[in-house]
């Protein structure tokens, strides 16, 4: 009777232990933690399933609390909370724990070196591999190989998988893996023919490695050449397909399918989804005969994806049971429509944030300007990851505030490219266009390699600084970098060739582009336009209609303004009236300003002005700024003070206006009119920003404000500037000009 009260026990013990496993895997945490303390015989597995459960569901800190209670551990338990840490990146714990344990086994040793394989740090790895006592297993020996692999070390993966003892099948898939994970399909190919055995794995690696660079025809020929393919090999073809935007074949594939699991439901599913297909993807969804929350998750996706997130809750509030996955999906939804109260109330009903959680909310609210709250979400983070610090960068960049970005960057521990191309963009969008070039630069010091993001924002604070010298090494940089024939940094070369006065080294750019988008052919156009060639920039526009490209807004503000600059009157309203009558673009105030300038530089002031009369649309600064500068010179005081006063109404804290409007009733010596503005002025409290110039001398640029004292040779400078005046102003200058310029060069040096 005992023995069989006992039996029961232990039955009922084991059958808790096993739901609560299941209840991990499946997300459902809590429950797991509700039927764990209401066991009233636990044992170690117990204990280690409960841990497991915590580890899974990235709940650390409790899973160690509950190994540092148990009384009694085993191995088991040990390698639990190893195996936990390496599923939530915690190396440096995992370490620390191997370090200390009383007993090992090979499990063991794996686990230690697939996590610093994982975090990147092959060496200790492979310190680690060398302590092995016992080196007949090949699991270490695999996870060696895929770890070199990986990386695309295949030298020393190739040579450590000729060192080994006994080869298995895992051995050749491991090192396979290597080659076709990193896009080395030619030395894939060459390895897969060399394999004396393979297996339908060996085959899915292929298909998925030619998936993966797009080369679809040998990945179909491959798929269709393997001799028993799984439910593995049909989902990854229908990926390819899907990938590929051919959605009608992976659909086809789907219905061929011998047999389906709910894997193969969710990918073709997801191949929707990636479509936009959504009441497709919903069809198919309702047809399932099961789902898990990858299915609901995926939905939920689906919904935020084409913007229904009315249908997208819906979907999460029907969801049997929530997981931190499906609830992120849907806060992503609320972020990207702004609904930040509504992923706020959602964030904080969540049991387990995990990183991306965080994260998704504090960018939501960095996007929204709202960096106090940003800021206040940072700080209770207990682990941030390097996108928690950049997006705190990029957040108070875009909110004007450089000087706590500056602080959240030199606070960062580790940085990364994304971290420099933050901080970089950063200044360039708040027009510290030096000190976007200075951070250019310390970002080589430190050994980071630019990406085609940071090239590109180097050459554009080169083009807003003229700084060609600087950005021609960063032209060599491209070069080497192998970004050559990369169009965002192209177009960048074109922008900054151009404001620099270049523009036959920016076309020659331009001519080495192999396929020009709209972006380059714009660039251009803005460079001969900048630069006083009108009648070349016309004719450009008219090279990109017959080479088939469309305009867009941009397109039209720059041949507008060559237009204007160049005095092409006729030609500028002939072209602004086929913006919308042939092009179908509508025109902004952008491109009336434009009109407004090129009738007013040719005197038809009456005419510009009853085209900002008649506008559909409200007049902004440029459109009157340039019906001001247009009166101004044609000394039309009447329709110059009504622009005037407009401007002041849109612009009230800029002192050019009152200046502008000053100079012309002084020069109408309208002096009680001159005393107004001035009075107004000092009313409105503007205040004259501080001129700064610049200039580039033998690969530094060197900057100059306006009563600021802060270079070193100020005094000198200011010395030769004065006598530089003083023989400018007399007329016998020239003969002393060269001597002058000696003196120049000699503070220069």
């Amino acid at each position: 009777m005992t023995l069989r009260l006992i039996g029961e026990k232990g039955s009922h013990v084991f059958n808790q232990n096993l739901k609560i496993t299941q209840l991990g895997k499946l997300g459902r945490i809590e429950e797991a933690i509700k039927l764990f303390s209401l066991m009233k015989l636990k044992n170690t597995v117990s204990y280690n399933s409960m841990i497991s459960a915590y580890m899974k569901n990235g709940r650390v800190g409790e899973a160690r609390r509950l190994f540092d209670e148990m009384r009694h551990r085993n191995l088991v338990s040990w390698n639990s909370v190893i195996a936990g840490y390496l599923h939530n990146d915690k190396v440096e714990e995992a370490s620390q724990l191997f370090d200390k344990m009383p007993k090992r086994d090979r499990f063991s040793w794996t686990l230690m070196i697939t996590c610093y394989l994982r975090n990147g740090e092959l060496e200790k790895a492979r310190k680690l591999f060398d302590l092995l006592p016992d080196k007949r297993d090949s699991v270490c020996w695999n996870a060696m190989i895929a770890g070199y692999a990986k990386k695309g070390r295949f030298d020393d993966a190739k040579k450590l998988f000729d060192k080994m003892p006994v080869k298995d099948l895992v051995s050749w898939n491991s090192m396979l893996a290597g080659y076709t994970q990193n896009g080395e399909m030619r030395l894939g190919l060459q390895f897969f023919e060399e394999m004396d055995e393979k297996n339908v794995v060996s085959w899915n690696m292929m298909v998925d490695g030619f998936v993966e660079v797009g080369d679809l025809d040998s990945a179909w020929h491959f798929f269709k050449k393997i001799p028993n393919p799984n439910v593995v090999s049909w989902v990854t073809i229908l990926c390819g397909f899907a990938r590929n935007g051919e959605i009608v074949k992976a659909r086809t594939l789907f219905d061929q399918m011998p047999s389906r699991n709910v894997v193969s439901w969710n990918a073709m599913i997801a191949a929707y989804v990636q479509n936009c297909q959504i009441d497709e993807a919903k069809r198919l969804f309702m047809e399932m005969p099961e789902r898990d929350s990858v299915s609901w998750t995926t939905m939920i996706n689906g919904y935020v994806r084409v913007g229904k997130i009315d249908e997208a809750r819906e979907y999460l509030n029907r969801m049997p049971y929530k997981n931190t996955v499906a609830q992120t999906a849907m806060i992503s939804g609320y972020v990207q429509n702004k609904r930040m109260d509504e992923a706020s109330q959602l964030f904080r009903q969540i049991a387990t944030h995990d990183i991306v959680c965080w994260n998704t909310m504090i960018a939501g609210y960095a996007q929204c300007g709202r960096m106090d709250d940003a800021l206040c979400l940072f700080r209770q983070m207990v682990n941030r990851d390097m996108v928690s610090w950049n997006t705190m960068i990029v957040g108070y960049a875009q909110v004007g505030q450089m000087d706590k970005a500056i602080k959240k960057f030199e606070e960062m521990g580790q940085r990364n490219t994304v971290s420099w191309n933050s901080l970089i963009t950063g200044f360039m969008q708040n027009g510290l266009y030096l000190d976007a070039l200075k951070s250019f630069m310390l970002m080589g010091q430190e050994g980071k390699k630019p990406d085609q993001s940071t090239l590109a924002c180097g050459l554009s604070a080169c083009a807003n600084l003229a700084a060609l010298q600087v950005g021609k090494q960063i032209h060599h940089l491209v070069v080497k970098s192998g970004y050559v024939n990369d169009l965002y940094v192209s177009n960048a070369l074109i922008i900054m060739y151009a404001k620099s006065g270049r523009v036959y080294d920016a076309e020659l750019v331009f001519k080495d582009i192999d396929n020009v988008d709209v972006v380059s052919w714009n660039s251009l156009i803005a460079g001969f336009a900048l630069n006083g060639f009108g009648k070349e920039a016309v004719k450009l526009f008219e090279g990109m209609l017959i080479d088939g490209v469309a305009p867009d807004p941009v397109t039209f503000v720059g041949v507008l303004s060559a237009c204007s600059h160049a005095g092409l009157v006729d030609h500028g309203l002939k072209l602004f009236k086929s913006m919308s009558e042939v092009h179908s673009v509508e025109p902004l105030a952008e491109h009336y300003a434009c009109v407004v300038d090129l009738l007013g530089r040719a005197g038809r002031l009456e005419e510009a002005f009853n085209m900002v009369r008649g506008m559909k649309i409200k007049a902004n600064a440029g459109i009157w700024g340039a019906l001001l500068g247009a009166s101004r010179v044609y000394r039309n005081l009447e329709l110059g003070r009504h622009a005037a006063e407009k401007l002041l109404e849109l612009e009230a804290h800029k002192t050019s206006n009152y200046v502008l409007l000053s100079n012309m009733h002084a020069e109408s010596a309208s002096w009680e009119e001159v005393e107004r503005v001035r009075v107004l002025m000092k009313k409105s409290r503007v205040e004259k920003q501080p001129g700064c110039s610049w200039i580039e001398l033998r690969n530094e640029i060197h900057a100059f404000l306006s009563d600021s004292p802060v270079h070193p040779r100020a005094s000198e400078i200011c010395k030769a500037l004065k006598a530089l005046t003083a023989q400018i102003r007399n007329p016998g200058y020239l003969s002393d000009f060269n001597s002058l310029l000696d003196g120049v060069q000699v503070i220069a040096q």
